[in-house]
């Protein structure tokens, strides 16, 4: 392998940007200072980031900031699942698992195909469990169902076969398995594409960019003061109505607008681990720990990731982090159905925690409902706060609809009603996975090698057919196309891509949430500094 330098051996690497790449920061503050925007939305959560994409496709002059990176927090300590949520059938909650279920096909089949993959899901059954495998049987029959049973018919497995799948599978008391089908995604990859859809249909958008008040007019938010965390500038954006959309810190914004403003949520944390795998997984599993929860081990990227917790959380949501407490009850329920050489705490490589925002009010927080709560300030300032990874796109068309209805209609003449846009615009970079491997393959860099399979695997999956802008670059500059590390898929030019397109400005940006390289362990010293060069040659 190559080693990449920043002394003269490489004078050029990674200084010309990527064709379209983004505007600088300066220009991007210019514009949002400039400008009075239709909506300042403010947080770049997934909540935040689809209710932007929508309302700039509606044709609303669109703002999107956060005091961090793009799905920076939570967004991007999911489960990684777009899922109807089994367990609500205990409830009752058909209707909501039918939604569910609509939304997981509609992102996995017409909007993000290249973002999301179908995942196998085994639900062991063992003697003395939670369930029956009658019982469960028929939960998945009819989850299936719920999906129109266009993942399969839910049944039942032996628990042989079931070991041919998932060899680290333990058998000792176990009497059936039950099947059924859900999604899977980096969801930090599916963040960073909605946030290119809004900026596509004309949004202006801008990490790293910490609001420290709101701008009043005559009582209302029209706006809010900013400050660059990666240049210390200083400036303002004016908006004829301003969206909160910052997830575990709603209350903190409310308090800016109203310092008497109550309490509106409660949190929850769920912690997670990823570990090297054993042995190939085809399916994963989802183990009851109780009538209530269940614990995951879903193979994913190459890896192995374990989880949840559920818990009340109380502090600042940037003080949310694995605790050894956290680490030990993963691996316990895990070891409920996982043979102890998989459980091993040498194979960790990862471990990170988020927040789920629930409505506030008493009880236990695994058995709340993950709504969506919006209300409105004071000050006319609009929050938003919880949901489901799976419902995005639901959710930023139920939020404008709430703007839509708003006494005086704030949305201006240019506003084509959500209602009547389509229902499934697709992602960028919408293309057959497959396709574009084959394609990445058999166009590979010339002269010189092919590109390695498991690199165009990569590229297909996590950026469709955005893969080739990616392998352009390589093909131009030779050194992009070395591994960034030996033991991953990820080739340089995928920082380069990062820098000037998808709006990377600190090495976590590109380790953590536009590569995999964090949660592979491989985010070395060595590596961290050659991506914080690149980082700094933005021309």
């Amino acid at each position: 392998m190559t080693t990449l330098q920043s002394g003269p051996a490489y004078p050029a690497l990674g200084l010309h940007p990527a064709a379209g790449s983004n505007p600088s920061r300066a220009e991007t503050r210019e514009r949002l200072s400039k400008a009075t925007y239709d909506l300042l939305v403010i947080g770049g959560g997934i909540l935040g980031i689809s209710t932007a994409w929508h309302a700039a496709q509606s044709g609303l002059r669109v703002a999107l900031v956060d005091a961090g990176d793009f799905a920076g927090a939570t967004s991007s300590a999911s489960s990684k699942l777009l899922h109807g949520g089994l367990r609500y059938l205990q409830t009752g909650a058909v209707k909501l698992v039918a939604e569910n279920h609509f939304e997981r096909r509609a992102v996995s089949r017409q909007v993000a195909p290249h973002l999301a993959n179908p995942l196998t899901f085994y639900l062991p059954v063992y003697k003395g469990g939670p369930h029956g495998a009658a019982k469960l049987g028929a939960g998945v029959f009819a989850y299936s169902a719920l999906s129109a049973f266009g993942d399969g018919v839910g049944h039942l497995l032996s628990p042989a076969k079931a070991a041919q799948d998932v060899p680290e599978l333990r058998t000792d008391n176990l009497k059936a398995v039950a099947v059924y089908g859900d999604d899977q995604m980096n969801d930090a990859r599916m963040a960073l594409m909605t946030v290119r859809a809004a900026v596509e249909a004309g949004a202006a958008v801008l990490n790293h960019a910490e609001v420290t008040g709101l701008r009043f007019t005559k009582g209302r938010v029209t706006g809010a003061e900013l400050k660059d965390r990666m240049s210390g500038d200083e400036f303002g954006v004016n908006a004829r109505l301003v969206l909160n959309a910052t997830g575990p810190w709603v209350d903190h914004l409310r308090k800016m607008e109203n310092p008497d403003a109550a309490p509106s949520i409660r949190l929850s944390k769920g912690a997670h681990l990823v570990l090297k795998r054993t042995a190939p997984w085809k399916a994963a599993l989802a183990t009851p720990i109780d009538k209530y929860r269940i614990t995951f081990a879903l193979p994913w990227e190459d890896m192995l990731l374990l989880g949840t917790t559920d818990e009340e959380f109380e502090g600042d949501p940037a003080d949310v982090r694995v605790t050894e407490s956290d680490t030990a009850q993963i691996l316990d329920e895990a070891a409920f159905s996982i043979r102890d050489q998989q459980l091993s705490r040498d194979l960790i490589t990862y471990s990170f925690a988020g927040l789920r925002v629930l409505p506030g009010g008493p009880g236990d927080t695994s058995k709340a409902k993950r709504e969506t709560v919006v209300t409105e300030g004071a000050g006319g300032m609009l929050s938003v706060a919880g949901g489901k990874w799976t419902t995005f796109r639901h959710i930023g068309r139920t939020i404008m609809k709430k703007l839509e209805s708003l006494p005086g209609h704030p949305l201006g003449d240019d506003y084509e009603p959500i209602s009547s846009l389509p229902k499934k615009l697709p992602l960028p970079g919408i293309a057959n996975p497959r396709a574009v491997a084959h394609r990445l393959l058999v166009d590979g860099p010339a002269p010189g090698p092919r590109m390695a399979a498991d690199t165009a695997k990569h590229l297909a999956t996590h950026y469709g057919s955005l893969s080739f802008d990616i392998a352009r670059l390589a093909n131009e500059n030779p050194e992009l196309a070395e591994r960034v590390h030996p033991d991953a898929p990820e080739i340089w030019a995928q920082v380069v891509y990062a820098r000037d397109n998808e709006w990377a400005e600190t090495a976590d940006d590109v380790l953590r949430r536009r590569t995999t390289l964090t949660i592979r362990g491989l985010a070395t010293d060595e590596v961290r500094g050659k991506v914080e060069d690149l980082l700094g040659k933005k021309a």
